[in-house]
């Protein structure tokens, strides 16, 4: 998975969709920054993460995307920017019993 660069607007969105943790925390890992922009994130926030990311690259962190952050409109939706009509089932969580 490409290692994102924290630059001024991607701090700045990742601050505003990861509200919780430092953005310098959160840039580590970027399936979970993605998912969490992708989908709480206005449109300055998606193209501060576009400017790093291609289509390939999104596809490959929806691919690792965590369970739990998605909603479905999400979901679908850049899916199909990523090309694929018909998206996979969403992640989900795991217990153990």
């Amino acid at each position: 998975m490409k290692q994102l660069e924290l630059t001024t607007e991607l701090k700045e969105a990742a601050l505003r969709c990861l509200w919780f943790e430092p953005a310098e925390r959160s840039i580590k890992n970027t399936a979970r920054l993605t998912a969490h922009i992708l989908t709480y994130g206005n449109i300055e926030d998606v193209n501060a993460l576009r400017t790093q990311l291609s289509d390939d690259d999104l596809a490959e962190a929806l691919d690792k995307a965590p369970s739990g952050i998605y909603d479905a409109r999400s979901w679908a939706y850049w899916h199909l920017v990523t090309g694929r009509r018909t998206p996979p089932p969403m992640p989900q969580r795991q217990f153990s019993a």
